[in-house]
């Protein structure tokens, strides 16, 4: 039926089609004819849910013939019904909005190259994105066990318990930033894991719900981008070579494997190793990877 006049009717009025339209008019329509009558339906009555400028939503009630037409008992009723139809309805429309909202999140998420994995405080994988899912099944640095993330290497794996329980105390454990976790992975790739609490401050609202206490974001140790080669160059005023030393170190692991890889003597690589030190205030190696990784780190302002 093309009358759209129920549309300017106040929400949670009952409107029949008889206010609108003389009825002798409305029986004398195509509608009336080729779709009511066949049906044995005779009135309508509208009753709008919600309305704005770009659309709405009505609650319909057909009126059979052995009913009659429209009268205030009708009305009452329909009058009685509709807050709870509307209030559904309402509902129901929240529900969608927050069903797209996550949606939309979880692929942001899965659009992540790093692994991403929610963690209760005993390390139970509450949920993870495509990439820490495709991680986890590789298990080449992390695995599920009974449903809990073990890290594969035992030290990592009891600092990494450590941390996540801490995680349950919020930013007052490990900062709003969170913590940085060298991880070392089978052959001789490296990896770090972010870990930001989420049971303090907005954060605490969203963790309760999934049951989460910390957001675990793992990614190799390797700088494809030079941007944070530069600015760590310039915070710690390191020579070019030290810088290539650095990056060694990084992306294949020990003095020996450096040396290699660049083409220089052990001892050379070691007199490097002592400046970066000196220079950053690292203490070992694993330092300087959580030192670079930091600089990489998405979750820093």
């Amino acid at each position: 039926m093309r009358n759209f006049s129920c549309f300017t009717a106040r929400v949670e009025e009952p409107l029949s089609t008889a206010d609108v339209l003389p009825y002798r008019k409305f029986v004398s329509t195509s509608f009336y004819k080729e779709w009511a009558t066949p049906q044995g339906l005779v009135v309508s009555l509208h009753t709008m849910l919600d309305k704005s400028a770009t659309g709405g939503a009505a609650f319909v009630v057909f009126r059979h013939a052995r009913d009659g037409l429209v009268d205030g008992e009708t009305r009452r009723r329909v009058r009685l019904i509709v807050p709870h139809v509307r209030r559904a309805a309402l509902i129901g429309k929240v529900i969608e909005q927050k069903t797209a909202e996550a949606a939309t999140l979880a692929d942001t998420l899965d659009g992540i190259s790093a692994g991403m994995l929610l963690l209760d405080a005993s390390g139970r994988i509450v949920r993870a994105n495509a990439a820490g899912q495709a991680m986890l099944a590789k298990a080449e640095v992390l695995h599920a066990a009974g449903g809990r993330l073990v890290a594969n290497d035992r030290q990592s794996d009891r600092m990494l318990s450590d941390i996540v329980a801490s995680a349950e105390d919020g930013d007052v454990a490990l900062g709003i930033k969170g913590i940085a976790l060298p991880l070392n992975a089978r052959g001789s790739e490296r990896y770090v894991a972010h870990v930001l609490p989420l049971t303090s401050g907005a954060r605490r609202r969203g963790g309760a719900a999934y049951r989460a206490a910390a957001a675990l974001f793992v990614h190799k140790a390797a700088l494809d981008d030079p941007s944070p080669l530069e600015a760590i160059a310039r915070v710690y005023k390191l020579t070019p070579m030290e810088l290539r030393v650095l990056v060694a170190v990084v992306q294949v692991g020990g003095v020996p494997e450096v040396a290699g890889t660049l083409g220089i003597a052990e001892t050379t690589v070691k007199t490097h190793l002592g400046h970066l030190y000196e220079k950053t205030g690292a203490g070992r190696q694993a330092d300087l990877v959580k030192l670079v990784a930091s600089f990489a780190n998405p979750l820093v302002a």
